[in-house]
């Protein structure tokens, strides 16, 4: 049996372990999780919160990541301005970014989901609304939500990745973990 780790990992988080804060001025995996043997499967951006999941099965951990899988990704983003029709229709469709076009998403406006507080809070402008769109994705290109809101003229000022395949981050609390038999 392997293991897996399901984490809430906080923002300002590094998805790496480390021997000690001397290494890095940011906190790491090892300050949360203190198991042994289980490293990432996958990454999440320090300023990206939720499910970062962690094994010990290298097979399990390409199955995860690996985007020729296909693990659907849901991700909770809170944007800039409030996406039309037309704005989810093109994340639906696929954007094209630097990198070249994305494959379709998942994409639909959510009300604001009840998340806990985020430590430092996004910056709230009176002037500008925002909005959360819900987003699922089966690639895993560097930062690939943010550059896909921003293609369609909606930044994003919060991400949380709430589920890989089966697994979500619902019922744990920001830095916690729990451990599953796989």
């Amino acid at each position: 049996m392997s293991r897996l780790i399901l984490l809430n990992k906080p923002f300002g988080v590094l998805s790496q372990f480390s021997a000690g804060r001397d290494e890095s001025p940011h906190p790491t995996l090892s300050e949360y999780v203190k198991v042994p043997g289980v490293y990432p499967a996958g990454r999440l951006d320090r300023d990206s919160e939720g499910l970062l999941l962690l094994t010990d099965d290298g097979r399990l951990q390409s199955r995860i990541a690996e985007p020729r899988h296909k693990m659907p990704k849901t991700y909770l983003a809170q944007v800039e301005g409030e996406p039309d029709g037309a704005a989810i229709a093109a994340l639906c469709k696929g954007v094209r970014l630097k990198d070249g076009m994305t494959a379709p998403a998942r994409a639909r406006v959510i009300d604001p989901p009840d998340l806990w507080d985020r430590d430092p809070p996004i910056r709230f402008r009176k002037s500008v609304p925002d909005a959360w769109i819900e987003l699922t994705i089966t690639e895993g290109r560097n930062r690939q939500v943010r550059r896909m809101t921003a293609a369609v003229g909606h930044p994003t000022l919060r991400l949380v990745r709430w589920s890989i395949g089966d697994w979500t981050v619902e019922g744990l609390g920001l830095g916690e973990w729990r451990e599953l038999r796989v």
